[in-house]
């Protein structure tokens, strides 16, 4: 399925209510479903390595204020205390924003960059989407089962030094759109995340040797211009699962988005 349909622009009122909606129905999910959330901290680090991943802080953008990449690191900060050493046992869930909580200018978070309908704005705790990102990736190199992720429906920035596929990411907003594994093996997990001067910094350990692989492939990507005139991208994420003589791919993830660039330059004809 490659067609979409042309975006809606809803009222500013439609879009808060909305969001308070479906905080509500998270909420009632978190207290009253019947998941095991991961939850508690062991601040010696486990003895297995599973992956380790780090994405660039700081990153120029176009006609956007640096300062808002600042805020970022401080935004960034703040959040990974909550999930730095926590475990997840055999059988938990780890839910991202159940652990962090909502971002707000009392605890210390400050303005930062979001999209909103496909638009560059700024709103506070900005900026916490490459966290998602780097733990999508990081589980995807794991046996944890992602049960829950979401990534932008635009793509909005070109590809410029890309280091991994596109869509391979997690986009996150208080608390509907969340990022959930489940630990559906016998090993206990921890993750360990932190700042350096340039970097995120996040790594999967393990109670116990993790004798298999995993590695992340894309397949089918494709560009398109829809009926109506927008262009859109498409591709799938498989991970591909090698144990001694056996490999196996599954597919993580689906990815659908609208393009807030034309991706097709029309090629210049000498005269």
């Amino acid at each position: 399925m490659t067609e979409i349909e042309q975006p809606k622009h809803r009222s500013k009122l439609r879009q808060v209510l909305g969001k308070e909606y479906f905080i509500l129905r998270r909420k009632c999910d978190w207290y009253f479903g019947n998941k095991k959330w991961a939850q508690t901290k062991r601040t010696t680090p486990f003895e297995y390595a599973v992956f380790t991943h780090k994405s660039m802080i700081l990153r120029p953008l176009k006609d956007v204020d640096m300062y808002l990449q600042e805020n970022k690191r401080t935004n960034l900060k703040i959040a990974i205390a909550h999930l730095d050493h926590v475990l997840i046992h055999p059988g938990e869930t780890f839910s991202l924003w159940k652990l962090v909580g909502r971002p707000s200018k009392h605890k210390g978070y400050k303005e930062g960059l979001v999209l909103n309908q496909g638009s560059i704005a700024k709103d506070i705790g900005g900026g916490l989407c490459q966290l998602g990102n780097l733990l999508f990736w990081i589980f995807a190199h794991s046996p944890l089962t992602i049960t829950e992720r979401y990534r932008h429906g635009f793509d909005v920035f070109p590809d410029v030094d890309r280091k991994v596929p596109f869509g391979a990411g997690a986009t996150l907003s208080y608390n509907y759109i969340d990022l959930q594994v489940k630990n559906e093996t016998d090993t206990t997990f921890q993750l360990k995340l932190w700042l350096d001067d340039t970097h995120l910094n996040g790594q999967l350990l393990s109670n116990a040797k993790i004798d298999k692989t995993y590695r992340i492939e894309e397949r089918n990507h494709l560009m398109k211009q829809q009926y109506w005139g927008g262009y859109s991208r498409h591709n799938q994420i498989f991970q591909i699962e090698e144990d001694k003589d056996q490999t196996t791919a599954h597919l993580l993830v689906e990815n659908h988005a609208l393009m807030m660039y034309n991706p097709f330059l029309e090629e210049r004809i000498n005269p």
